[in-house]
């Protein structure tokens, strides 16, 4: 799942969110530093990217992310747009506008 918004639109909290339905226990916080994350859930593993920091796609070549992306487990990706050509076809956008003080979602499936 990629997940984007302006920064402080609300991609972090509702990971947080997300997590918490799907009974992560761990404390669910941003990878802005390390890059991922990884929770255990009652349905296996999630892996929680924020790609805001990285110069290049050759920063995710270097941690390996096919490992991740191809896993076959849950990816909840920030920013993904820093990444857009490594970013596999069949995926759900979350986008969060921030609009006269709501938040707008839109969900969509491209495929």
């Amino acid at each position: 799942m990629l997940f984007s918004g302006e920064m402080g639109a609300g991609k972090t909290t509702l990971i947080k969110e997300f997590c918490k339905h799907l009974g992560v226990q761990d404390d669910v916080s941003s990878p802005t530093f390390s890059l991922v994350n990884e929770y255990e859930s009652e349905l296996g593993t999630v892996y929680h990217f924020d790609l805001y920091r990285i110069q290049s796609e050759e920063e995710l070549y270097d941690i390996g992310y096919e490992d991740y992306f191809f896993s076959g487990y849950l990816c909840l990706v920030e920013w993904p747009e820093m990444a857009s050509g490594l970013i596999p076809k069949a995926h759900v956008s979350v986008k969060i506008r921030v609009e006269n003080n709501q938040r707008l979602i839109t969900v969509t499936h491209p495929l």
